[in-house]
């Protein structure tokens, strides 16, 4: 455990049962969402532990080389974006760590939601698909699926039918609508349980994403609670 990601952790009781490991966007840290917290109203039971982990500060190739927090590498490649397959699956080993510590501090793999934004939403889904244990939810926020073609292979079967909630801004300038219903539709076909959202924003989340989050882990938490 000493190779834990720093984390910003809040925890909505004093002796949280579920967990929700929130990742960041690209060049953001883990204060990113910290105020999202008070606005999803979560009910007083469970107690859930946020934990919003910063990412390795590593340089990134589309940005000029320029060193910022990042989960991976991303390349430009004849006009389209490619990610870093080998930082992927380090950044899959470090959010692994993180449920390990959930765990070990006495919440379930049942129990811990997945979660990011955009660079950290990817992740989410790459993580939390190939996770052995079933998950109890994985949320994936202005985000495209990075592998895509392993998840058929690699796909865990505990998690062939984890409940996802994917979301995405129609005026999102920095990852195409296309991309991220290509995500979807990827998943919907291998049959993953998928909930689709649009708004009309760009490269970000506003208030009506905020409550169907919130409704969408109301269900999942009621789906595990024992």
């Amino acid at each position: 455990m000493a190779d834990l990601l720093d984390a910003v952790e809040i925890e909505t009781a004093s002796t949280p049962t579920a967990s929700i490991v929130w990742m960041h966007g690209l060049g953001a840290d883990g204060h990113d969402f910290v105020d999202v917290v008070p606005e999803l109203h979560l009910p007083a039971r469970p107690g859930v532990r946020f934990v919003f982990p910063h990412a390795p500060m590593r340089p990134v190739t589309i940005n000029g080389g320029y060193v910022m927090r990042a989960w991976y590498d991303i390349r430009d490649d004849g006009g389209v974006r490619r990610e870093d397959a080998g930082g992927v699956r380090a950044s899959q080993k470090a959010i692994e760590a993180l449920i390990q510590r959930e765990k070990a501090r006495g919440v379930p793999a049942a129990s811990i939601v997945l979660a990011g934004f955009s660079q950290g939403g990817a992740m989410a889904l790459h993580t939390g698909l190939r996770h052995a244990e079933r998950l109890a939810g994985v949320m994936a926020l202005s985000c495209s699926l990075p592998l895509a073609d392993t998840v058929a292979a690699e796909g865990a079967p505990a998690n062939r039918d984890v409940p996802i909630f994917m979301a995405h801004g129609t005026h999102d300038p920095m990852i195409p609508m296309a991309r991220a219903r290509r995500a979807y539709e990827t998943l919907m076909g291998l049959g993953y349980r998928v909930e689709w959202h649009e708004y009309p924003m760009p490269h970000s989340v506003c208030a009506e994403e905020i409550v169907d989050i919130a409704a969408w882990l109301g269900k999942v938490f009621a789906a595990v609670r024992p």
